[in-house]
């Protein structure tokens, strides 16, 4: 059975037709981004990886690929033991590396000859990459959308939860880009994806939706932390319909205390954050905030973060980057409890 080569267009067309995707790169290559869902059986690892350079450059190309032809043989031995034993016949895997050359190949011929209907994707991962890139520019052409807009602290991202809970389709970037899209909005310990896996969880995102329902998705910037959202997206976004979603300031400092509240156990790291905005609002503010919340202040200093920081820039920047802000429809709440906003997502 011969192997089949699967251009890259193709491949993430159908990707849900194939039973498992194997990424035969290195743990770190892995790491740095992959296709949605692929699993990591490396032909050699990041270790072996540099073994092998390291003969190629001191020693001689030939020596360095018979040094990795028996290292990928073993790891190749190793991976149809562990994973392969239990797979039916008419199992259907799409194996890629860097390029679709020598590692992929390597585990692709193998299992091709144990008889499985095994795909290979046409060029490796650099051509995935320039298959989503260029997907990127149409596939959020395709979708109406509905933003939620409102301060910070005013339970957006609770009621894009309830959204999703109730059924809606919600494109939820901040989970996707692992932070919540302010100065402080890093977690602690827990830190965002690459650009490169970031782009893959949007476009991965995307391409379940279907087109004839609106997607959710919340006022984001164009950079949310350190990771740019595709700029098709982006003005698809900013020319949407907006809701915007209203709470009392009490009501959301406790939000915004429960959904920090890292920062309430961890106050060092806490003011060390707010070290980013003293160009913002100057030493003495900061050394203030910073004072109170070793004091135990911190629910002082939320406060007066939202009222001295976020909220001031919150109206010129929304009427600046959202057409439909002024339109839009209002949500008032009276606290940001999950039953609340999952009342106001049954009303939607």
């Amino acid at each position: 059975m011969p192997l089949i080569s699967i251009p890259a267009a193709e491949a993430i067309a159908r990707l849900d037709s194939f039973d498992t995707l194997i990424d035969a790169r290195s743990e770190s290559e892995y790491a740095e981004d992959r296709v949605p869902g692929a699993v990591n059986w490396p032909s050699l690892n990041d270790e072996e990886r540099k073994r092998i350079g390291t003969e190629y450059k001191q020693v001689s190309p030939f020596a360095a690929r018979k040094r990795g032809a028996a290292l990928v043989a073993r790891n190749v031995a190793a991976h149809i033991e562990r994973e392969v034993m239990d797979k039916p016949k008419d199992w259907q895997p799409l194996v890629y590396c860097w390029r679709g050359g020598q590692r992929s190949g390597a585990l692709a011929v193998v299992l091709n000859q144990i008889g499985f209907r095994v795909h290979v994707l046409e060029g490796g991962y650099r051509e995935y990459r320039r298959a989503v890139m260029a997907d990127l520019e149409q596939l959020p052409q395709r979708f109406g959308y509905r933003v939620v807009c409102g301060k910070t602290g005013s339970g957006k991202s609770r009621l894009l939860k309830a959204l999703h809970e109730h059924g809606h389709q919600v494109l939820d970037l901040e989970t996707l880009a692992n932070h919540r899209g302010s100065v402080l909005g890093l977690v602690p310990g827990s830190p965002q994806p690459t650009q490169k896996q970031f782009d893959s969880r949007v476009w991965d995102a995307l391409r379940r939706f279907d087109p004839q329902r609106i997607v959710w998705v919340e006022s984001e910037s164009k950079k949310v932390g350190e990771l740019r959202v595709p700029e098709a997206l982006m003005e698809r976004m900013r020319s949407a319909p907006c809701l915007r979603v209203e709470l009392p300031l009490e009501a959301r400092v406790q939000l915004l205390m429960e959904d920090y509240d890292f920062f309430v156990k961890d106050v060092p790291a806490f003011c060390e954050r707010l070290n980013a905005l003293r160009a913002l609002r100057g030493n003495e503010t900061i050394n203030g905030w910073q004072e109170a919340a070793h004091a135990g202040r911190i629910e002082e200093v939320v406060r007066e973060l939202l009222v001295k920081h976020y909220d001031p820039t919150y109206l010129q920047s929304m009427q600046r980057n959202f057409a439909g802000f002024e339109a839009a429809q209002a949500i008032a709440a009276d606290d940001g409890s999950h039953a609340t906003w999952s009342r106001v997502a049954q009303t939607l």
